[in-house]
């Protein structure tokens, strides 16, 4: 059964950081590269972060050198280290595949709000 639990999410002031996880089960996991995804309101969903399951990463611009992300195999886990947050990254934050589409299976998402 595929099933993907978010959590790590919450209020954090510009500058704070947060850690965000994701558990994968069934076949997701082991796909080609996973990735954290970001949607806004009255915004598209957006890929930030990808990591291949060899552990090459890719970052979108707006994220790039202040966001990391890194898996571990062994529990099936992705995670995002988010630093120096900008009130622009407020958004539901999801994990799944990089391929995958968004009519398919999504988790429940975790919110950020980056607010003073």
């Amino acid at each position: 059964q595929v099933q993907l639990v978010e959590s790590g999410g919450g209020l954090v002031q510009p500058g704070g950081s947060l850690r965000l996880s994701c558990a994968a089960s069934g076949s997701i996991f082991s796909a080609y590269a996973m990735g954290w995804y970001r949607q806004a309101p009255g915004k598209q969903r957006e890929l930030v972060a990808a990591i291949t399951k060899y552990g090459s990463t890719n970052y979108a611009d707006s994220v790039k050198g202040r966001f990391t992300i890194s898996r571990d195999n062994s529990k099936n886990t992705v995670y995002l280290q988010m630093n120096s947050l900008k009130p622009e990254d407020t958004a539901v934050y999801y994990c799944n595949d990089i391929l995958a589409h968004e009519g398919g299976y999504w988790g429940q998402g975790t919110q950020v709000t980056v607010s003073s």
